[in-house]
């Protein structure tokens, strides 16, 4: 059977709601989040939009989503779930499973909107190859960072500015004019060049695509006609035949000598045609309102700049003529400007990007010798491998007596593996259930399938447990183990950590991956919460827009970034098939990274240990580091 059975969950979708300027709901993740349900012609939601202040005048102007169940509430009559995350999120009753943040909320529209209507095989493909579009969390893809949150922070910001002033131009704006300058790279990268080369050969050198002009009010049959042009781009052809529903441009005959013979670093690059390439996606869909009213903004009161951003410019027009786009984006109060044409410059504004902290270094992976001259540094500066003493070595759980949903042998793992998790499990819910009170609510960051909050919610039945997880799958199977076991006291939030603004008493992280432990940790001391974590992939760790390395003042002393990379990929190497003094290196690096976080923990106020698991092999990543606010 194709397609995927529908769900008769009710679902609800809460978006902030802040004030209206010519139709359109601010903030810009709303107008976004309605802009894209407009497009797929969804109407299994139903919408409450929340007021964010009180506000004499609420109601909605000009506002044509006739279809859509719209209500206006506050915020004191959001679900208790809902009123723990940032808009915008959607809600499965009974009010236990919530999706929060703006990628993961309109990511989960595409899908629920191709699960009623499974025809829309064009809805589908706006999360693009291998559906990762802003799948990617914001901590760890610039471009999601981008797309979800800096560009529509930076465009409300731009707006306050335009009110009473004539505002400066957004760096992230630069920023997305460089990145539709830089060439395109697709998983048919090499065919798709060759055939731009012949193209070229044939034709003389084609032209930018900022300089073709939009096909206006143009019917998908005559597109389609317009495709066979042979002075159309190549990219323009390749992107508009998927939107168009004809086949892309196929090459029957095998292409010609030279062509198949010239060097890839002869080939011409591929321009952009949308956000992220070739292909309409759902990049596109956020940037379009935020771009349109920053661009309002520069026809009124700043029009000597639009010299400076043909590429966007180019891009506004082109996106007109997705089929679908002008319909939903009049609905949603949009209505487009009609810009003069612009020619591609090279104008020198690269320099004025504001670059992400540390990027420069996270490239510089030549690193000269072993760990062992980092370690010698940190032990002349009175710094040491040394764990603290493990509670208890000994205590276990009782597995044989527990139900069989507790047991992550529900999680479909080997015997084996069953086995070591267990094992894990015993110490971390050991220090969680010591520190735990009646009433106290613990959050599981990076939860995955839910083996430490699906057991910490069965132990401690008098506690709040929420299971926090950028991956739907893993929560969705998370959630069935815990219908089976009929857990009352469980949440479940599909989200990136940064959206849960909720208290807690005490957060908990089994193998967070690479920087999420510090996340997790950060999140921790700002909520002055206790905090159990056990790293994993110390060799992900990097400098990223909120944290640089290293975090202690201590270490911060005594090693540079470089220094501390080593430390860090060689605390990867502690795998059992290593040998055993490799591996010994190994552990002692993991114990010194964990000891700067320790260390940036107690700078903090806090009273940190890092402990080792027991037994050591029930994971080549065995560290726990414990934290409680003094």
């Amino acid at each position: 059977m194709k397609g995927i059975k529908k769900s008769l969950t009710e679902e609800y979708l809460y978006l902030d709601f802040s004030h209206q300027i010519e139709g359109c709901i601010f903030p810009l993740h709303t107008s976004v989040t309605l802009f894209l349900l407009s497009y797929c012609d969804c109407k299994i939601f139903k919408v409450c939009l929340v007021l964010t202040r009180a506000s004499t005048d609420i109601s909605l102007k000009n506002v044509v989503l006739q279809d859509v169940e719209l209500q206006i509430i506050s915020r004191q009559e959001l679900p208790p779930i809902v009123q723990n995350c940032c808009l915008p999120a959607v809600v499965e009753k009974p009010d236990n499973f919530c999706r929060a943040g703006l990628a993961v909320v309109l990511r989960h529209i595409i899908q629920k909107s191709y699960e009623a209507d499974p025809s829309k095989k064009e809805i589908l493909e706006l999360l693009g190859f291998k559906k990762t579009c802003l799948k990617a969390c914001a901590e760890v893809s610039q471009w999601t960072r981008l797309c979800e949150l800096t560009i529509p922070l930076a465009i409300e910001n731009f707006l306050k500015e335009a009110s009473d002033q004539h505002p400066a131009i957004p760096a992230e704006i630069l920023q997305l004019e460089k990145k539709l300058r830089e060439p395109v790279r697709v998983h048919n990268d090499d065919k798709l060049r060759r055939q731009k080369l012949k193209q070229q050969k044939a034709a003389g050198v084609g032209p930018s695509l900022a300089k073709e002009k939009p096909k206006s009010k143009m019917h998908r049959q005559e597109m389609s006609e317009e495709l066979d042009s042979s002075s159309e781009s190549l990219e323009l052809k390749v992107a508009f035949s998927k939107l168009t529903v004809c086949e892309e441009p196929a090459t029957t005959n095998r292409e010609p000598s030279h062509i198949r013979k010239a060097k890839a670093s002869d080939l011409p690059p591929l321009e952009h045609v949308f956000a992220e390439g070739l292909y309409f996606t759902l990049a596109d869909i956020v940037l379009l309102p935020c771009i349109h009213h920053f661009l309002v903004i520069i026809c009124k009161k700043l029009s000597e700049k639009l010299m400076e951003f043909p590429l966007l410019a180019a891009w506004y027009q082109r996106i007109q003529e997705v089929p679908r786009v002008k319909t939903a984006a009049s609905q949603c109060g949009i209505q487009f400007l009609h810009l003069p044409e612009l020619l591609t410059t090279s104008n020198e504004q690269d320099s004025n990007l504001s670059e992400i902290p540390g990027v420069e270094e996270q490239n510089d992976a030549s690193f000269i010798g072993g760990p062992r001259p980092t370690m010698t540094k940190l032990m002349e500066k009175g710094i040491e491998v040394m764990f603290s003493p493990h509670p208890c070595p000994t205590w276990t759980l009782d597995w044989n007596s527990l139900p069989a949903a507790v047991s992550p042998k529900e999680g479909k793992m080997s015997s084996d593996r069953a086995l070591r998790k267990q094992q894990q499990l015993n110490n971390l819910v050991y220090v969680v259930a010591n520190q735990a009170k009646p009433g106290d609510r613990i959050v599981d960051f990076c939860s995955g399938g839910g083996h430490v909050g699906i057991v910490l919610a069965h132990m401690l039945p008098s506690c709040q447990v929420t299971l926090i997880e950028n991956k739907e799958l893993s929560l969705i199977r998370a959630k069935k183990r815990s219908d089976e076991l009929g857990l009352s006291n469980i949440w479940f939030i599909q989200a990136n950590m940064e959206y849960f603004t909720g208290m807690f008493n005490i957060g908990v992280a089994l193998h967070a991956c690479g920087v999420a432990t510090d996340m997790v940790i950060e999140h921790c001391i700002k909520t002055r919460a206790s905090f159990v974590t056990c790293p994993c992939c110390y060799g992900f760790i990097q400098n990223t827009s909120k944290f640089n390395f290293p975090k202690s003042e201590q270490f911060k002393k005594t090693l540079s970034y470089k220094e501390h990379m080593i430390l860090c990929r060689f605390a990867d190497q502690t795998a059992v098939q290593l040998p055993p003094q490799r591996r010994l290196v190994g552990k002692q690096c993991m114990c010194l990274v964990d000891l700067d976080r320790a260390r940036a923990a107690e700078e903090r106020g806090y009273s940190v240990q890092v402990i080792s698991m027991e037994p050591e092999s029930c994971s080549p990543k065995n560290n726990m580091i414990v934290g409680v606010p003094i």
